[in-house]
């Protein structure tokens, strides 16, 4: 069972590495309400959850699922990278990061 798990966790990130949100550009749409998702156990010690969220892939809004990351190092915690509404109805995706206490 876990190398099933190991396997789908692999493929879901490399799958995640081709919807990063976009980088330089500003979106005219805005994204849709973010998809409720069902959290798996934990991994083991020093995971995080990382909620999925909307990525902007060509003309169309994509939804990039939620994964465990395990943090860079004990006491840090992650903060949600999000879409932040500008002037004349634009979007900019400001990235997740981790935060270290």
């Amino acid at each position: 069972m876990r190398k099933v798990l190991f396997c789908a966790f692999v493929s879901m990130v490399a799958l995640m590495d081709g919807l990063a949100p976009v980088a330089a550009q500003d979106v005219v749409i805005a994204p849709p309400p973010p998809q409720v998702e069902a959290i798996p156990v934990l991994p083991g010690p020093g995971y995080a959850w990382i909620p999925g969220y909307w990525t902007w892939v060509g003309n169309q809004w994509a939804w990039a699922p939620g994964h465990y990351e395990l943090a860079p190092r004990p006491g840090a915690i992650w903060i949600v990278g999000h879409w932040r509404p500008l002037p004349g109805g634009r979007w900019r995706w400001v990235p997740g990061h981790w935060r270290y206490l």
